[in-house]
């Protein structure tokens, strides 16, 4: 078993932002979390990848429990999540961010980060289809290039061996159709290659079609957990989220029974 939620709460006053949620993600899958806004998606993310405490309730990633573990010691573990906002280092170049990131307990402040781990930066570069940006300054790229570089930023910084799970907040947030599809067929190439990855999603051509499974959250509790096909289904879920119309979306997209 990957990653293990077990009856996770986090309240705020009197708002449920999670109400005992619990649901397991397998080794290797790709797996949407998805509802409207105000579900609890960000506090859940949060809460797993360790910026948040739950109230009551485990978080266990490959048999380990990391409820009360920091952002840096589940890094350690084989945990990392991107943000909704893509988080990069603007004022380095590509290939910096990636030095910066395999290098970063090994660099002391007498010591040039041009000559750190280049090699291994053009090969995380490769797999993100970045070769070409590798000198050019982050500031003056695309906002495209930006949610990609982050992605391999956090690929980067997990260890090179054992189970790895990758937390993607919002992975196309932000982006045209045509990049948004790049970058959602870039997520089907990681949990191939056997990344376990969760993310959460707005755009639901981002999920259909793309997602092994799919969990959706609405006020806190998860009401759905299934195939994309099952969940696109779910009648709750069609009158509460998606739409009666819902077949009509999938069916312009060319994604007329999901993956289901």
């Amino acid at each position: 078993m990957s990653l293990k939620v077990q009856g996770l709460s986090r309240h705020y006053g009197g708002v449920k932002a999670l109400d005992g949620v619990s649901f397991e993600v397998l080794p290797g899958q790709c797996v949407a979390l998805i509802g409207p806004n105000g579900a609890g998606k960000s506090t859940c993310f949060a809460c797993l990848a360790g910026q948040q405490m739950p109230d009551t309730g485990q978080v266990v990633w490959h048999g380990q429990d990391v409820t009360g573990l920091s952002p840096s010691q589940r890094q350690a573990l084989g945990m990392a999540r991107t943000f909704q906002v893509a988080q990069t280092f603007e004022a380095l170049t590509v290939a910096q961010n990636l030095q910066l990131v395999r290098a970063r307990d090994r660099l002391s402040w007498w010591d040039r980060l041009a000559g750190r781990e280049h090699e291994q930066a053009l090969l995380d570069l490769s797999q993100v289809g970045l070769t070409r940006q590798t000198d050019a300054v982050v500031a003056d790229l695309p906002y495209g290039v930006k949610k990609r570089l982050e992605l391999a930023m956090a690929l980067a910084g997990l260890p090179a061996q054992g189970e790895r799970l990758l937390l993607l907040d919002e992975p196309a947030a932000g982006l045209a159709p045509a990049e948004r599809a790049d970058m959602m067929a870039l997520v089907r190439r990681v949990a191939a290659n056997g990344v376990t990855v969760l993310y959460t999603e707005h755009n639901m051509d981002a999920v259909f079609g793309v997602a092994d499974r799919v969990l959706v959250l609405m006020q806190g509790a998860l009401v759905a957990d299934g195939t994309p096909k099952a969940v696109a289904h779910d009648p709750q879920v069609r009158e509460r989220y998606l739409g009666q119309d819902f077949d009509a979306h999938l069916a312009e997209r060319g994604l007329p029974d999901a993956r289901g």
